[in-house]
């Protein structure tokens, strides 16, 4: 039986294949862009090896892709057929349950795999991973808490933890201890892009615009080979730009930055998700505050109507909708809803999500668009306490805030107007700079 970098074993009799299992576990830790390098000599040193096979699921699935469920369920036959031990095949069930629409079940099978192998790190960066999109903060904090106690930075990897805890302490608003992990692993390894994301949220939740600029600014030089959690850091820079009123740097970082599409990176995944989400969310913002977005829009509406009827992220397509409602498409933007109502029927988890939050929310973002704002604002009211179960961090979660609140100011509806601000001013510990800046952008 041989072992990983970690101490864990692996059912593979190739020690080749076992370097390259590390080497693309590493690859996904840190953002790399030539993942799919990695996983091609991953899989070539030993065809046979069930891990391998597991993590190229996964892969797949972090995609949040529909068209890419038919390659996932392919390797988790491999999987399934490859010689495994308990854990491994725990691996495999917690990859059946995502291909299944019921990530949750995921995250307890990582759980109770992390409970006998506290080192399993691929097992405890896919909790995170799937706790964050499922809107469970506190699930991501309790998590790794739990593990951190079995590592230290005598373990390859630890950096990743520190990140990890980082980005679930802010997003539980506790910022002091977030930025003292998240700059701990930067101190470990500066080019660390989730690191480096979580303290970026921080400074963006306490106002500290200028420092945010700063940090971004510094570290990027560093981000070479990292794939597009890159573009969502320069989001952030962006971000900083838009609140101070720089809006003219918000539209070159646009341009040749989060949105660049002369990137080859962006070229290979036009569609990302969070490219998607990066590149909508300003455009958004920036609308709501007179700045005219030029012909920007309609790339993104072209990429939104060709991904109709894909619900694997309801998130993502509230903004696939902002692109369909600002570039007046109603007949793709109602084929969208459509589509989600469709797979709002099918009864697993994820479709009860859609049905229950991702489709008023979509509806009322076209609704905002179309200029019927009491209707938006009627749509998003029962749900605005249930946004964030579709995922997304504090600081997105906001655009969809910004869609309420723009809808209810242009409808005269004073008191939804009241209901959103106290929501926001009640989140944590929100400083006074913060609540300035989202004053301005009401």
């Amino acid at each position: 039986m041989v072992k990983d970098c970690r101490g864990l074993a692996l059912t593979t009799v190739s020690a080749q294949a076992v370097t390259r299992f590390d080497h693309a576990v590493d690859g996904y830790l840190n953002y790399r862009a030539d993942m799919p390098a990695r996983m091609d000599a991953l899989l070539q040193a030993d065809a046979d090896f069930g891990m391998a096979h597991c993590l190229r699921g996964y892969l797949l699935l972090m995609s949040f892709r529909a068209d890419a469920l038919p390659t996932a369920r392919a390797a988790l036959a491999e999987a399934r057929r490859s010689p495994a031990s308990a854990r491994e095949q725990a691996h495999a069930a917690a990859l059946a349950h995502w291909i299944d629409g019921d990530p949750l079940r995921a995250v307890a099978a990582w759980d109770d795999i992390l409970a006998e192998h506290p080192h399993d790190i691929l097992a405890f960066r896919l909790a995170h991973f799937v706790n964050f999109w499922a809107g469970r903060p506190e699930a991501m904090l309790a998590s790794v808490l739990s593990a951190e106690r079995h590592w230290s930075a005598a373990l390859p990897g630890f950096a990743a933890i520190l990140g990890c805890r980082c980005f679930a302490q802010e997003e539980c608003g506790h910022y002091q201890e977030a930025e003292n992990a998240g700059r701990a692993a930067i101190r470990l390894d500066p080019g660390d892009l989730w690191a480096a994301h979580g303290v970026a949220h921080v400074l963006e939740m306490t106002g500290r615009r200028h420092e945010g600029i700063a940090w971004v600014e510094a570290l990027q030089r560093r981000w070479d080979g990292g794939n597009n959690l890159k573009h969502h850091l320069w989001w952030h820079q962006a971000l900083y730009h838009l609140e101070i009123g720089d809006f003219g740097k918000v539209l070159s970082l646009y341009d040749t930055a989060f949105r660049n599409l002369g990137s080859p990176l962006t070229e290979a995944a036009p569609d990302l998700y969070i490219d998607m989400q990066n590149a909508a969310s300003m455009l958004f913002r920036l609308g709501r505050l007179g700045v005219d977005a030029g012909g920007r829009w309609t790339e993104l509406a072209d990429k939104a109507e060709a991904r109709i009827g894909d619900c694997q992220s309801a998130f993502t397509a509230a903004h696939w909708m902002m692109a369909l409602a600002a570039t007046g498409r109603d007949a793709a933007a109602d084929a969208m809803l459509a589509g989600m109502a469709d797979f709002a029927n099918g009864g697993q988890p994820n479709a009860v999500l859609t049905r229950d939050v991702g489709l008023p929310v979509a509806r009322a973002v076209l609704a905002n668009g179309q200029g019927r704002h009491d209707r938006a604002v009627a749509l998003m009211r029962p749900v605005l306490g249930e946004m964030y179960r579709i995922g997304g961090s504090h600081a997105q979660q906001d655009v969809l805030e910004q869609v309420f609140l723009d809808s209810a100011l242009k409808a005269g509806l004073d008191a939804d107007v009241r209901l959103l601000l106290e929501r926001v001013a009640g989140r944590h510990r929100l400083p006074p700079a913060r609540r300035r800046g989202y004053a301005m952008a009401g």
